[in-house]
């Protein structure tokens, strides 16, 4: 996630503070990735060095304000305008959780998969949940995308859990017991 683009698009809609655009974003997304005020300021902060805001001005409770420059709205019409690879997308810590418990001795990787199933089955319902009293056009469309995204892991964990039985070595067979040699077993006895 981009707060450095997400607090230029808040601050496209006018000059804003720094608490207001904390409050906005959350507002946005439903408080699903809430910021922390410090991470507020010193984005602003980094946006005023490069020249995209303008900060100084105050509201009329005296709260510093800042304000979008034509090179910030550029920015803002770039970003909005260019599509994410996936290579720009935040490494997925699940991927990389499985495929080091498919390495590491000891690990019981179906273990890993069913508990994963099941918080994002229970993530899932909650996001369902929380859709049906939503409200506005932007909390719903974030809980949607949180729901495919649940729903796509599940179907992922599905194929890695068939992954992991077929490319599970078969259980040896039970050894047979050799046959009973009654004679030498008599003999055995009798020692």
């Amino acid at each position: 996630m981009s707060i450095r683009h997400s607090l230029l698009a808040l601050l496209s809609r006018g000059p804003r503070y720094g608490y207001q655009l904390r409050s906005e974003f959350e507002a946005a997304t439903g408080s699903t990735w809430p910021l922390n005020i410090g991470q507020v300021y010193s984005t602003l902060g980094r946006l005023e060095r490069d020249g995209l805001v303008l900060g100084g001005g105050q509201d009329e409770e005296g709260r510093s304000v800042y304000t979008l420059t034509e090179k910030g709205a550029a920015e803002v019409r770039d970003w909005f305008a260019t599509p994410l690879t996936r290579t720009e997308r935040p490494r997925d810590e699940l991927a990389v959780k499985l495929a080091l418990a498919l390495t590491s001795p000891g690990v019981d990787v179906r273990a890993v998969v069913q508990a994963q199933r099941s918080a994002t089955l229970r993530a899932m319902r909650d996001l369902t949940r929380l859709k049906s009293s939503a409200e506005g056009p932007a909390w719903p469309l974030v809980l949607d995308s949180m729901i495919f995204q649940a729903e796509a892991e599940i179907r992922w964990l599905d194929h890695c859990e068939a992954s992991l039985l077929h490319a599970a070595p078969p259980a040896p067979a039970p050894a047979a017991a050799p046959p009973v040699d009654e004679e030498t077993d008599e003999r055995a006895r009798t020692r």
